[in-house]
């Protein structure tokens, strides 16, 4: 079977303050720790590569599978120290492109051309293209051949409005993610704040926060299995 690659970002701040933000841990941890009890590989990238920062409040929701994850070598190593840089990955390795979360991500990933690329290559293999929370936003400026918006009448979920302002970060992140999705055409869904969510529509896979991460990876690693049996 094919790899799946995960995105992380390399942001450690919000913009425009000191405050502190980046990975938000559990959503690469769980999210690898679901698919490697498959036996599915693994491989982490950044939009700069090398170090990826943590999200110091992720820590505070940290249990012990998600800490499990984080103090192993090749954890620390790959997805924390020296992920790969875009243009160290071959598509054709992956059967799937996991966009993670953390504030960070609506900085890094909206515009970055290297990754969108990376992404469209792995969907036009009939793979899949999948996200939970902020990593949304790596989804929301992705064009297909024809100039179309990718999520443009999908139904897509991801970290929303209402999460925003229970975390106290609705005055300080650059938009919103519900309402860029239905600018971009997508049907976007929603549960109650903080309650995991998945959905899936044809080769997209999202999860509204950061409760939804192995619902997430259980729906990609089902579409996994699948598509290994018709092979």
């Amino acid at each position: 079977m094919k790899k799946v690659l995960i995105i992380e970002t390399n942001i450690d701040h919000y913009i425009g303050t000191t405050d502190l933000t980046g990975l938000w841990l559990g959503e690469a941890a769980e999210f690898a720790d679901e698919l490697q009890k498959e036996k599915i590989q693994v491989d982490y990238v950044s939009p700069k590569g090398g170090f990826v920062p943590l999200d110091p409040r992720s820590m505070k929701y940290s249990d012990q599978a998600i800490l499990a994850i984080y103090e192993s070598e090749d954890f620390v190593s790959r997805a924390l120290s020296n992920t790969l840089r875009p243009d160290q990955v071959n598509p054709a390795e992956y059967a799937a492109i996991y966009y993670t979360g953390g504030h960070g991500v609506m900085w890094d990933f909206p515009d970055n051309r290297e990754l969108q690329q990376i992404a469209l290559e792995i969907y036009s293999q009939k793979g899949y293209i999948t996200s939970v929370c902020h990593g949304i936003a790596g989804l929301l400026n992705i064009k297909d051949k024809s100039g179309k918006y990718l999520i443009a009448g999908k139904t897509i979920t991801g970290f929303t409005t209402a999460e925003e302002i229970l975390a106290g970060k609705k005055a300080v992140v650059p938009f919103l993610n519900k309402k860029v999705a239905e600018k971009r055409g997508a049907h976007f869904q929603k549960k109650r704040f903080y309650r995991d969510f998945a959905v899936k529509d044809g080769q997209l896979i999202t999860g509204q926060n950061p409760f939804s991460v192995r619902s997430v990876a259980r729906l990609l690693i089902n579409e996994l299995k699948r598509s290994e049996q018709k092979e």
